[in-house]
């Protein structure tokens, strides 16, 4: 077993005792990807999908502002560990009680630098969540006293998912600057330069046990391949994509060095999200180079009121141009966990059609 493997699993078993104990909370930053509803609040964000057929599968049939046709990866974890969803930060009132429980400040459009989907007019960049977060922290000292709210920071559990959007939202767009104003390597070195900050301002908020989410292969997904003539994976992007998770794994291993007690670790996503587009077949779907939705990617990539579906959802990885199906994210969310646990839980029920 790899060092990182034992790291993963000793970190994980760790995580399990705390859910048997029912004392696991867990703060979510993230993008669309794990957006459970906080660009709903914001009024003029144009990354929003609160309109059908977004939550089509998801229970009670209506959008809820998750960027897919029912669970984020999430939801799925978060089943899977036995706890709620943790709620949209912007729907959580200062006071409630709620905030001791896990919140969830991903947005749609979000990234590592504060200028990706700037287009989008609004979304909260990860700085924007880390400082939500502060504010988060700053209400439950209010309520528990600085020595108790401390603790409850320290044993949380942080899952963080930022990079996508830098990528596919900013350096990828030919008429933003900093596609233009960067080499590949010098766009990565600013990443990692920023994500460092980001990383070590949790940690002195009192974030100790973070997971960062690595990006997958976004050479291959829908928005992407439509660039390539044969629709086939675009090897570069692919390639700037590994190197980013390579070098963040590189400052992960420094931070733990040097900061006490923090206990960082990487999730590779990369390979388990590359087989499902590779091998759909052989987890049970049959298209994997194109969207269930009938998209436009001239005009977003979004599945649009008036957009037509595929007649069986569960035969497609991906949803819309730029995320997972719910089946798709029950396989991956599955295979996440069965990477990290010598006896796997069991995968979340399938919602029904």
């Amino acid at each position: 077993m790899s060092m990182q493997r034992v790291v993963f699993a000793t970190f994980f078993f760790s995580l399990a005792s705390m859910v048997s104990s029912a004392q696991l909370v867990t703060y979510v930053f993230g993008d669309s990807l794990t957006d459970v509803g906080n660009n709903n609040f914001l009024q003029y964000s144009l990354a929003k999908s609160n309109y059908p057929w977004y939550g089509i599968d998801y229970s009670g049939g209506q959008a809820t502002g998750r960027f897919t046709n029912g669970r984020t990866i999430g939801d799925i974890i978060s089943a899977k560990l036995g706890i709620p969803s943790p709620p949209a930060y912007l729907s959580v009132s200062q006071n409630s009680d709620a905030l001791l429980k896990g919140i969830n400040y991903a947005s749609g459009g979000a990234g590592i630098l504060n200028d990706t989907g700037l287009y989008f007019i609004q979304r909260l960049s990860f700085d924007d969540q880390i400082n939500y977060f502060k504010k988060t922290k700053e209400a439950i000292r209010t309520k528990i006293g600085d020595e108790a709210a401390n603790r409850h920071c320290n044993e949380a559990i942080y899952f963080i998912g930022m990079g996508s959007n830098d990528y596919v939202n900013n350096f990828l767009q030919p008429f933003l600057a900093d596609g233009q104003q960067y080499t590949p390597e010098e766009f990565v070195d600013l990443l990692i330069s920023t994500l460092d900050q980001q990383l070590t301002r949790l940690y002195q908020l009192g974030a100790r046990k973070m997971v960062f989410h690595g990006l997958g292969p976004l050479g291959c997904i829908p928005s992407q391949r439509v660039k390539s003539k044969k629709g086939q994976c675009l090897k570069q992007v692919n390639k700037w994509v590994m190197q980013f998770n390579s070098n963040v794994q590189i400052l992960i291993n420094t931070l733990n060095h040097r900061l006490p007690n923090a206990d960082l670790t990487f999730a590779d996503t990369y390979p388990l999200v590359l087989e499902l587009i590779e091998n759909p077949t052989a987890y049970g779907f049959k298209v994997s180079n194109t969207s269930c939705c009938n998209v436009d990617t001239s005009i977003g990539g979004l599945c649009l009121p008036n957009s037509k579906l595929c007649s069986n959802r569960h035969d497609y990885v991906f949803w819309d141009a730029f995320h997972p199906s719910d089946a798709a994210n029950v396989i991956l969310a599955d295979k996440f966990f069965s990477s990290l646990f010598s006896s796997a839980p069991s995968p979340a029920p399938e919602p029904s059609l």
